[in-house]
């Protein structure tokens, strides 16, 4: 059912079991039709479908998804695991007040009431993402996975046009076409309940009730622009790419794979050199290769990848670059399915025994053999802000979080997030040495840095601003037609980047 801010779950009714199918039924319905799917495979009926590219190598996302017999067992199924082992009592808060999403997306609206005056240096389009999922959940609800809303604001001499729109991503149509929450959630992997979730969403994807061939990702995490593209990232699929219009509007094209060159995930922060114009990215993974290390030409041209070894699964959300390398970071926060079952945890878990290794890359190696590996005290990073060399040392400036725990933004949420206390370091590899030092600069709690993308990979300096003395007299304010919800990453696309993309 679609979301309103005034559900916080979906409510299931099981006053009438006479409508629902036995668990033996529903066994055997699922075994006839995995038995019609390998007669038609014999039979040579079912091929796999080239997927149609359109100018730039852009995939037109195109999922079939299936809404037979197999489909209404599964989902009676969830529908009894979730009545018997979900809490539907406890309140998911990051539904609620300024975190519940916008229920309609908003066409471009001009004109807007401005109050001052926009320069002309800002014309172009500043937009912003986050989550926003458009069905109620079917059970909990996990601030981090849900359906992308781009929220625009197109500046053109003097005036501004706001616009909002879901990113078309494949996870969306197919939701859009039965009516509800299908994908399973990252909030949701928790306990014996999340190894269940895990199981239906195979079974459904098993069974083709879901096309999983063009990925499950939300793209609702950042943005970045390359090669003539805007993209719309998160860190579990590929690259979404974006038109922004010339009116501010803003259209899904499709998905990027490279020319078939991408198979593994893709980092919601990769980094583009100002100088050369490439990009440089990675993907992690729950399966060997744990990190895939790639660069991307300034023409947009995927390199050849570099699998990085490491001990376990880890979670790496961001990573860095300077002139010469790459910095890869192998932190302790593991993908760990069965203490996620034993110990009743998030499949994501935080082990504060571990230390947290930083592994420095040149930029250009084709293999491993020449990352050198630093090791400091514990912690988790979410972001970076820059990276540079100085001497024989590599420095780099970044959100420093002690003992993370994700399950603080799952659900219920406590009155203060005492566990993302997050604090700006900086961390020093001297390559000569081997040897790694970290100081503190900032209390807690900073995160989300940005920095002049002119100065990626390069020394910058850092102007600290309390925003409390700012002055009371902005140069301009701009209304907006309705409320945007709290959010992610956002992104300033230039005139000359919107008239560049013009041609795609």
């Amino acid at each position: 059912m679609p979301y309103t801010p005034q559900s916080t779950h979906t409510r299931i009714n099981h006053s009438n079991r006479s409508k629902y199918l036995s668990l033996h039924s529903i066994q055997t319905l699922i075994e006839g039709e995995r038995e019609r799917e390998r007669e038609r495979e014999r039979m040579g009926v079912k091929q796999e479908e080239e997927m149609e590219r359109i100018e730039g190598g852009v995939v037109l996302v195109n999922p079939k998804p299936s809404k037979g017999i197999a489909s209404k067992a599964i989902d009676w199924l969830e529908k009894l695991i979730v009545k018997l082992m979900f809490d539907s009592s406890q309140p998911l808060h990051y539904l609620s007040g300024n975190f519940a999403p916008v229920i309609h997306e908003t066409p471009p609206c001009k004109d807007l009431t401005v109050i001052g005056h926009l320069p002309e240096c800002l014309n172009g389009e500043f937009v912003r993402v986050g989550p926003n999922p458009k069905f109620a959940p079917v059970a909990g609800y996990h601030w981090y996975i849900s359906f992308l809303m781009i929220h625009g604001l197109r500046i053109k001499d003097g005036k501004a046009t706001y616009v909002s729109r879901y990113v078309k991503t494949s996870r969306l149509k197919q939701e859009e076409y039965f009516g509800g929450a299908k994908f399973m959630k990252i909030g949701d992997l928790k306990g014996l309940f999340g190894l269940l979730v895990v199981n239906i969403q195979m079974l459904r994807a098993k069974l083709k009730v879901l096309d999983v061939s063009y990925g499950a990702g939300t793209g609702n995490t950042a943005l970045i622009y390359h090669h003539g593209k805007l993209l719309a990232l998160s860190e579990a699929d590929k690259p979404y790419v974006l038109k922004v219009l010339e009116d501010g509007d803003l259209q899904t094209l499709g998905l990027l794979d490279y020319d078939k060159r991408l198979s593994h995930s893709f980092t919601a922060h990769p980094k583009v050199d100002p100088f050369t114009g490439e990009m440089f990215t990675f993907g992690y993974s729950h399966t060997p290769p744990y990190i895939t290390y790639r660069v991307i030409s300034k023409d947009g041209v995927m390199n050849d990848p570099v699998p990085i070894t490491i001990a376990e699964p880890i979670m790496m959300h961001d990573f860095a670059i300077t002139e010469n390398f790459a910095i890869i970071m192998d932190l302790p926060l593991y993908f760990r399915p069965k203490e996620m079952v034993k110990g009743k945890k998030l499949i994501f878990t935080f082990d504060p025994t571990k230390k947290a290794r930083f592994g420095v890359l040149p930029r250009y190696a084709k293999n491993e053999s020449l990352i050198k590996w630093f090791e400091l005290p514990n912690c988790f990073i979410f972001h970076n802000a820059n990276a540079w060399e100085e001497g024989d040392e590599v420095v780099l400036v970044t959100c420093r979080l002690q003992n993370p725990d994700l399950d603080m933004v799952n659900g219920i949420v406590k009155e203060k997030l005492e566990n993302f206390t997050n604090e700006l370091y900086e961390m020093r590899y001297n390559m000569k040495t081997g040897l790694a030092s970290q100081k503190q600069l900032s209390a807690s709690a900073v995160d989300f840095p940005r920095v002049n993308e002119s100065y990626t990979g390069r020394k910058s300096a850092v102007n600290v601003i309390d925003a409390k003395t700012m002055s009371s007299d902005p140069v301009a304010v701009v209304e907006l037609p309705q409320r945007v919800p709290y959010g992610f990453h956002a992104f300033f696309v230039t005139e000359e980047q919107l008239q560049e993309q013009a041609s795609f």
